[in-house]
């Protein structure tokens, strides 16, 4: 028999998960709460609806259509989260450019996306200009600045963004529409090859919002409250800063925009503006950390989500000792991001504070509506043992159902029906997933899968040790050994040699925590690890300098 569909009375509202509807509460319940763009704009709730609809009049005066693409070439910022609404709700698609991809990389998804309309700070003309004329659908450009007029540009502009929206009616009537249509789209940063457009819809959008705001309690330990205080530290230009300038303001939170990083602005802002609530990747929060101020300033009710590589224990404790509570995330540009989130269970309330540490730096339990599963290479799922590992394998509504204009590809990953996430890791009894690796990152060794991240975490124990990426590197016999590659503390330069953290994994070893096969074959000290644009490990750098330097 076929299922039961219900009946809709005629007159009654289908009601689309739109993003228009997140703002129904906010507005509602505080108008006058306050969104902050560094010491340079402050204004309410009110005041950024009255915004988004003139941004929609002053878009639509310059042609923009449903199904148009606009491009958003910014830092953090107030214009962001207004793009973040006002695109949309049109109806139209927002794509936000990685600005810090090369400029061959910036002309290709532009044209790619087959942008329409280019919004553009000003720090960025002189790139836009020498861009022009490579760009194939771009239209027409608006100059973004902080202060005052335009400066002269070497192409045409229709004018700057507050000046359009000045001459703008504050009014503008959001249609309904298919919740499936796209809303937004980027570019994944990948190491070969063009980067990949992934693209989402506004119901995708929408319950992944629905589903962070659930886990939340959770996760933060009731950290996160109508009094929480918002500020990205993963840019918006990054799979929507994670999703959460989505969440904080469907939750009417207070919300600070810091442009661009800047780790002294960073943190003045956090005092200043009184934050408690942020998210970034572990090297971020090791640039904040680094600061010679930060010992002096209380960050005592600041707490973070960690996502996009792995949290090494060590960043984690470093972090507590100044009152900054830290959760694991995990997610990729393709999962729009969040998958799963690290929280204490219960039980866990009267363990160590190194028991509790272990289990907050895991890859963390599936946030509701996500399936995880972990895959041996016939597909076949692996046991729940925490020693059992495959690929990891996921299910939820808000995936990219592909890679834009690339249909071969997104068979691939969608291989079997699940997304196919390239991860390589396992699941404990309790239900936590942990990233072992990537499957292109793991080191294979006389047959024996290494996992980097591991060697990773023990390394940067050391007292001495600041950053830690490992990778494999050809082996005659072996195929592939572990090196690590690490940077040094300040004070610690000069006097701690290669070998002496060779030799910090013999403990390790003794106590059964790594095979003897894990210990670095070889340990590289440099001054800097190479980073990809959104400022993870870039182990493809980090293999050519190997390969350069560490013969």
């Amino acid at each position: 028999m076929a299922t039961k569909l219900i009946e809709h009375t005629p007159s009654a509202y289908a009601y689309p998960l739109l993003i228009k509807h997140l703002l129904h509460t906010p507005l509602r319940s505080c108008p006058h709460q306050e969104i902050v763009y560094r010491d340079i704009s402050r204004y309410d709730y009110a005041t950024l609806y009255k915004r988004i609809g003139r941004l929609a009049n002053a878009l639509s005066s310059l042609g923009l259509e449903q199904g148009d693409t606009v491009g958003m070439m910014d830092w953090d910022s107030h214009r962001y989260l207004e793009c973040f609404f006002a695109v949309p709700m049109m109806g139209a698609v927002l794509h936000t450019v990685n600005v810090r991809l090369s400029p061959e990389q910036i002309l290709y998804t532009i044209n790619h996306a087959e942008d329409k309309v280019l919004l553009v700070n000003s720090e960025f003309l002189p790139l836009v200009e020498k861009l022009r004329p490579g760009m194939k659908t771009v239209k027409t450009i608006v100059v973004l600045t902080d202060k005052g007029p335009a400066p002269e540009t070497g192409f045409e502009a229709a004018g700057e963004y507050e000046a359009l929206l000045s001459k703008s009616p504050e009014g503008f009537d959001f249609p309904d529409f298919d919740e499936d249509s796209m809303a937004t789209t980027f570019y994944t940063t990948g190491t070969t090859g063009d980067p990949k457009g992934v693209y989402f819809s506004h119901r995708q959008l929408v319950l992944h919002t629905l589903s962070i705001a659930a886990s939340m309690p959770l996760t933060c330990q009731g950290a996160l409250d109508p009094s929480s205080v918002y500020m990205p530290l993963t840019p918006m230009f990054h799979v929507h800063a994670w999703g959460m300038p989505y969440l904080a303001t469907m939750l009417g939170l207070k919300q600070v925009y810091p442009g661009r990083y800047i780790p002294e602005v960073l943190l003045g802002l956090i005092v200043k503006e009184g934050v408690t609530f942020s998210h970034c990747v572990p090297t971020i929060l090791h640039m904040l950390l680094g600061s010679p101020v930060v010992s002096s300033l209380d960050l005592s009710k600041l707490t973070l989500i960690i996502g996009g590589s792995a949290l090494p224990r060590s960043l984690c404790k470093a972090a507590g000792k100044l009152g900054i509570r830290t959760y694991t995330g995990y997610g990729m540009s393709e999962t729009c991001p969040v998958l799963t989130l690290a929280h204490i269970k219960p039980h866990m309330l009267d363990w160590s504070e190194d028991e509790q540490v272990a289990v907050r730096c895991k890859t963390g339990l599936p946030i509701p509506l996500v399936d995880v599963q972990i895959v041996d290479l016939d597909g076949s799922q692996v046991p729940h043992d925490a020693v059992s590992v495959g690929e990891i394998v996921v299910r939820s509504p808000w995936l990219t159902q592909g890679y834009f204009k690339e249909r071969e590809r997104s068979e691939e990953l969608w291989a079997g029906g699940y997304l196919h996430t390239a991860d390589i890791g396992s699941i404990d009894k309790e239900g936590y997933l942990q990233v072992t690796d990537r499957i292109k990152d793991a080191i294979k060794t006389g047959g024996e899968w290494i996992s980097s991240l591991q060697i990773e975490n023990i390394i940067t124990m050391h007292e001495a040790v600041s950053e830690a990426a490992v990778i494999g590197i050809p082996h005659d016999v072996w195929g592939e050994r572990p090196c690590a590659v690490v940077t040094l503390k300040e004070q610690y330069k000069g006097k701690v040699s290669e070998e002496e953290l060779k030799a910090f994994f013999t403990t390790f070893v003794e106590k059964g925590a790594i095979s003897k096969w894990g210990v670095p074959d070889k340990v590289m000290i440099v001054e800097s690890i190479p980073k990809t644009s959104v400022g993870k490990q870039n182990k493809r750098q980090i293999r050519q300098l190997h390969a350069e330097f560490g013969r």
